[in-house]
């Protein structure tokens, strides 16, 4: 994928994107999603969580509050911040800091499950990626991602910011994680079962498509610093496609906006020692 400071120099670039806009705002909106997916998974007091790519603590808090020992890494200072400020607000004990999904600092086998939602897919190498999550669980923990699917509607919208906005060449594309057969590539050796499943989740905001796009140009970083790189005429021809995308798609007939989206689940059981 290049050198060493090639690296450097997309990640970099990838830590900027996710302190852009204020993702808080949009982490909002989707924090339901992340409640039932934590409830799925059957947490018990005491157990070891380690939320990679945690943002503003969408998984991390409600894990904590079913009584889990909780620690959420996150690549963006500020949604550190953010994150430890929610924690505070509930009095839950989390243990939040920057950190980086390919690298990272905690011990082999320290967790009982290692999630991630909508997070450590955009890591720029999977693989690496997916050996740490490996690396830091247990046997017999598990590892529960939720990652977009590809060719739904969030896969495709970040497919029409690409053809405004090129991301770096030579990556894979994120939403690979959400393609069964990738996912089992991946994580391919060492477990004792691996189940992916899609799952549809609903945006629903009460405000009316253009005031969506509005919202995600403001807040959601990928689309704040993309909409920065582009002189007025194509800042517009993007506005116009996403709102297309949201119109095409959504069901609401009341002035608000609801649109499905859908997500691979994936849990992967570490096999015992």
């Amino acid at each position: 994928m290049g050198t060493t400071s090639d690296i450097q120099t997309i990640k970099d670039g990838m830590r900027k994107t996710w302190m852009a806009g204020d993702f808080g705002e949009v982490a909002k909106f989707i924090q339901h999603h992340a409640d039932d997916f934590i409830s799925s998974l059957h947490i018990t007091p005491e157990k070891r969580l380690l939320d990679v790519a945690c943002g503003t603590g969408n998984l991390a808090i409600p894990a904590a509050r079913a009584g889990a020992s909780v620690t959420g890494i996150d690549i963006a200072d500020n949604l550190i911040e953010q994150a430890r400020t929610r924690a505070r607000a509930e009095s839950l004990d989390i243990h939040f800091e920057v950190g980086d999904a390919e690298s990272l600092a905690q011990p082999d086998a320290a967790f009982d499950f290692v999630v991630s939602m909508y997070g450590a897919m955009f890591a720029p190498r999977p693989e690496r990626a997916a050996a740490e999550m490996v690396r830091v669980c247990r046997p017999g923990g598990t590892i529960a991602m939720a990652n977009w699917m590809p060719d739904t509607f969030i896969g495709d919208m970040f497919k029409i910011v690409g053809r405004h906005v090129p991301p770096p060449a030579g990556l894979p594309s994120p939403a690979l994680w959400g393609d069964p057969d990738t996912v089992r590539q991946r994580l391919n050796e060492g477990f004792s079962d691996l189940s992916t499943s899609p799952v549809t989740v609903i945006f629903e905001y009460p405000f009316a498509v253009p005031e969506v796009v509005e919202f995600h140009r403001m807040f959601f970083g990928p689309i704040e610093r993309a909409w920065a790189k582009l002189e007025e005429d194509g800042r517009q021809a993007l506005r116009r496609d996403l709102e297309t995308h949201w119109d095409r798609h959504n069901e609401a007939t009341d002035g608000s906006t609801r649109v499905k989206a859908q997500y691979l689940k994936v849990v992967a059981i570490r096999a015992a020692a």
